[in-house]
C-alpha cells in the first residue's frame, strides 16, 4: 500500500455516509468571510514596528499612477492563462469578485502585501523548492494570514499559515508557554510544507489539497463523496463549507494580483525590515531585550524577527533555540556573546518573570524486561500493521511515539518494545518488505515452538498442538493441575486469545 492510499483511507475513515443537500451560491457572501479576514490580518501587522513609519508616509505614492484601470473578462482570462504554474488556474465569476476585491476595494492593503513579500516570499519559495513543491502556494499565506506572523483566528488558528495547536504539533513545531513557533515564518513554513505533501498525496490535485487546507480533508472527502466520486474542485464546489467555496477562487486572484499589480496601478510600499539576517543559535536563557539594548537594535524590530517568543524570552534550558538578527550585528553578537547573557540578567529572569522551564520533550515511561527496537515508517504503514507486526497493540505505540490518533509520516521514527528473548527475531522487521513482513503476521510463537518439536524430545514436557476451536481454557482442563496461566508463562505468549490452528504448546508433566 503506498502512501497515497494510506492517507485516503486515514481520512475516508472519518466521513460520515449521510447527505447533505448543496446550499445555493451566494458569491457575495462567500468573499465576505475572507475579506473580512483579510483585513484583519492585515489591520493587526500594521501595529509592527516595521511597518508604523511606512503608513505614515503619503508621499510614497504621490508621483504613481493611481487611477483604477478597469479589464474585460478575456483580459483577465488571457493573463490568468499566461501565468506558468503547476496549479490549474481558472477563471469565472467568482474568480473575478475577488481580483475586484484586490484591485480595487483593497488597493492600499494590496500594497503593504507587496513590501512584505519582498521579506517572506524568498523564505517559503526556497522552503517549497526544498520540498519540491510548486511555488504558487506562498500566495496561499496571502489569504491564510495577509503575511502577518502574529495573526489568530477565531477558532484559534496561528501564524501566517495559520495551524492549528494540534495540527502544529503532529508537524513539530514546539508550542508552550514561551514559544509558539506556529508563528515563526521558517519552520511554519517547512510544517506548511509537508502538511500541504501530505494533502496533494491523498488527493492528488492541488486544487483539492488547497481545498482541505482550509477546512480538512474529511471535509473535501466528504464533498467528493457527495458530489458522487468527483475529483475536481469546482465539481464539488457547492458540497464543501461555505467559506471554503471561495477559498481557491481567493487563492487564484492572489496569484494574479501579485503577478500583474503594475498593470492595476499597484506598487510594493517599502518596510523598515532587514532584508538580509542571519541565525544565532541560542543554548541559554536569553531576553531580547538584553540582545536589543547591548547591540542598539530597536526592541520592536528584534521582537518583529523573532514573533515566535511569546514573551521575548529565548527558553534556551537543555535545548537550543534560533535567534535571528540583522546580518550587519553578527560579529558584534559573536564577540560580545557573554556581555549579552549577563546583561541585567537578574532583572529580566527573576522568579516572577521566569521559571527554569523542563524540556518540553515527551518522555515515556519503558516496560520491565523489554528491549527497545526502532522502525522508520515507509510509504503505505500505519499503526495497525507496524503494531501486527511486533505483536504489540495500537495503543501502545501511541503512547510510547506519543502520538495522537493515527497519524504517522514517512520516515518517522518509531519505538517499539518487544520481549528480550525475540529481539533477534524483531530486528529484522525493519528491512522487510510489506509482503513479507504481513506474512509474519502471528509466526514467532508457532515457528519457535514448530522448533521445540523438532529438537530433541525433553522427557519432562509434553507437546499440544492446536486445533481450529481451542482455548487455552479447553487445552489447561486436558491436563489435571495445569492452568492456563502456566500455559502462558511456559510458552511466552503475549496474547492468550491469540492461538495458532497448528500451533505446539509446551506443557509440563506432572509428577
Amino acid at each position: 500500500m503506498n502512501q497515497l492510499a494510506r492517507l485516503t483511507i486515514i481520512f475516508a475513515l472519518l466521513i460520515a455516509n449521510t447527505g447533505i443537500l448543496a446550499q445555493e451560491p451566494d458569491p457575495e457572501l462567500e468573499t465576505k468571510n475572507i475579506e473580512e479576514n483579510f483585513d484583519k490580518n492585515l489591520s493587526e501587522v500594521l501595529h509592527n514596528w516595521y511597518l508604523k513609519s511606512m503608513i505614515k508616509d503619503t508621499t510614497l505614492t504621490a508621483t504613481q499612477d493611481t487611477t483604477i484601470p478597469i479589464f474585460p473578462d478575456s483580459v483577465y482570462l488571457k493573463r490568468i492563462q499566461n501565468i506558468p504554474s503547476a496549479i490549474e488556474l481558472n477563471y469565472n465569476n467568482i474568480v473575478r469578485n475577488f481580483i475586484h476585491v484586490y484591485s480595487k476595494k483593497r488597493r492600499e492593503r494590496v500594497e503593504i502585501i507587496l513590501g512584505l513579500s519582498n521579506y517572506y516570499f524568498p523564505i517559503f519559495e526556497r522552503i517549497f523548492d526544498q520540498h519540491e513543491l510548486p511555488h504558487e502556494l506562498k500566495y496561499l499565506a496571502i489569504i491564510e494570514s495577509a503575511l502577518n506572523p502574529r495573526a489568530v483566528s477565531r477558532a484559534g488558528a496561528t501564524g501566517i499559515w495559520q495551524f492549528m495547536y494540534g495540527t502544529g504539533r503532529i508537524y513539530g513545531l514546539t508550542i508552550n508557554s514561551f514559544v509558539d513557533e506556529r508563528r515563526d515564518p521558517i519552520k511554519s513554513t517547512q510544517a506548511a510544507a509537508e502538511y500541504l505533501s501530505d494533502l496533494y498525496n491523498i488527493f492528488g490535485e492541488w486544487d483539492l489539497a488547497i481545498a482541505a487546507y482550509n477546512c480538512g480533508p474529511r471535509n473535501v472527502s466528504k464533498a467528493i463523496y457527495r458530489a458522487g466520486g468527483k475529483k475536481n474542485f469546482w465539481d464539488i464546489y457547492y458540497y464543501l463549507p461555505r467559506e471554503t467555496r471561495g477559498y481557491f477562487p481567493a487563492f487564484i486572484a492572489a496569484t494574479y494580483i501579485m503577478n500583474y499589480h503594475e498593470l492595476h496601478n499597484i506598487h510594493p510600499r517599502p518596510i523598515d525590515l532587514p532584508m538580509v539576517t542571519d541565525t544565532i543559535q541560542i543554548n541559554k536563557k536569553l531576553h531580547l531585550n538584553q540582545v536589543a539594548q547591548v547591540l542598539g537594535i530597536p526592541q520592536e524590530q528584534l521582537e518583529d524577527l523573532n514573533p515566535q517568543y511569546r514573551k521575548n524570552i529565548i527558553p534556551a534550558v537543555n535545548t537550543t533555540f534560533s535567534l535571528k538578527i540583522p546580518l550587519e550585528k553578527t560579529k558584534q553578537f559573536i564577540s560580545m556573546e557573554d556581555s549579552i547573557y549577563n546583561y541585567k540578567k537578574e532583572h529580566f529572569f527573576e522568579d516572577k518573570i521566569i521559571k527554569n522551564p523542563r524540556s518540553t520533550r515527551y518522555v515515556h515511561q519503558a516496560p520491565r524486561g523489554k528491549a527497545k527496537l526502532y522502525y522508520r515508517v515507509k510509504p503505505g504503514d500505519n499503526l495497525g500493521y507496524i503494531a501486527e507486526w511486533y505483536d504489540v497493540r495500537a495503543s501502545q505505540l501511541r503512547y510510547w511515539n506519543n502520538i495522537r490518533g493515527n497519524l504517522i509520516r514517512t520516515n518517522q521514527k518509531l519505538v517499539v518494545y518487544v520481549p528480550k528473548n525475540k529481539v533477534n527475531y524483531y530486528k529484522p522487521v525493519n528491512s522487510l518488505s510489506f509482503e513479507k513482513k504481513q506474512k509474519r503476521i502471528g509466526q514467532p510463537v508457532e515457528k519457535k515452538n514448530t522448533a521445540i518439536k523438532k529438537s530433541k524430545p525433553n522427557d519432562n514436557y509434553i507437546y499440544y498442538k492446536v486445533k481450529n476451536g481451542d482455548t487455552l481454557w479447553d487445552i489447561a482442563k486436558k491436563y489435571p493441575g495445569v492452568s492456563q496461566t502456566d500455559l502462558i508463562k511456559l510458552n511466552d505468549l503475549n496474547n492468550a486469545r491469540n492461538l495458532k490452528v497448528g500451533q505446539y504448546l509446551k506443557i509440563k508433566k506432572k509428577t
